[in-house]
């Protein structure tokens, strides 16, 4: 009867041990480049302090906060605050930032120019046709002297905001996944970093035009209001912002990527 009971109590604990190890679920949405592969480093030491880090991928921006808010998902990592509060606005979701985790210069990229001052009258530039990325690739015309927006600080701009364009620009509106598809097709293609990465694209070297690392626009981990100061978004964010992910991020995209903290 004693065996009987020490063993039960043993597999019990053998029980418990096996649930602490595998700690407690987060199931975070992540684009590719960087994001995923910034998930994938800190994996290890999340698994020490208890959190079992899932990554699901995804190649496009509005499925990732679609089930975030739908609690499919505990959280994402993949967007700035001005993307996030267009799409709240929009859906009528209230997800929140956490912490910034890094910049992705924003570029212009060609194949059939060398510079700027070479594109010709009439030539074609695609932009993202997203609120708020689409505004972004605006400003950086527009700072680059090509452009100039009614409201040159709007961050929210279409083409249809645009009141000079000595060059007659067309613009070509496009979702962001889409932009590096079109490179050789268009005169200037303006893509976000993580997918001109992606593309095989080195920001820092190939872009015609890049933001500086002054870019308000940093890459957020993103959850619910219900779900923001869990003990595990809380590893998680820290882990994110160790200085761990700061030397790899530096090691690894040199300059294409640059930590925000």
């Amino acid at each position: 009867m004693k065996k009987t009971l020490l063993l039960t109590a043993f597999a019990a604990a053998l029980s418990l041990a096996g649930l602490a190890h595998a700690g407690e679920k987060l199931v975070v949405a992540a684009t590719p480049i960087p994001h995923a592969e910034i998930l994938e480093l800190i994996k290890p030491t999340l698994a020490k302090e208890g959190v079992d880090l899932e990554i699901k991928v995804f190649t496009d921006y509005v499925q990732p906060n679609v089930q975030v808010a739908e609690k499919h998902l505990d959280a994402n990592y993949f967007q700035t605050k001005p993307y996030l509060d267009n799409f709240n606005k929009g859906k009528g979701t209230n997800l929140v930032t956490v912490v910034g985790v890094h910049v992705e210069p924003f570029g212009g990229y060609s194949k059939k120019v060398t510079k700027l001052a070479d594109l010709k009258d009439g030539a074609t530039v695609a932009i993202p046709n997203e609120g708020s990325n689409s505004g972004r690739a605006l400003l950086l015309l527009q700072k680059a002297g090509l452009i100039t927006l009614k409201d040159p600080t709007n961050a929210l701009a279409t083409p249809k905001d645009i009141v000079k364009n000595d060059k007659h620009l067309k613009f070509k509106e496009l979702e962001s996944a889409m932009l590096p598809r079109v490179l050789d097709q268009v005169d200037l293609d303006m893509i976000n970093t993580n997918y001109a990465l992606e593309a095989g694209l080195n920001p820092a070297k190939d872009a015609l035009v890049i933001e500086g690392a002054d870019s308000p626009y940093v890459n957020f981990l993103v959850a619910r209001p219900d779900n923001q100061n869990s003990d595990a978004i809380q590893k998680l964010a820290k882990a994110l912002t160790s200085p761990e992910v700061k030397a790899f991020i530096a090691k690894k995209y040199n300059g294409a990527v640059l930590p925000a903290f």
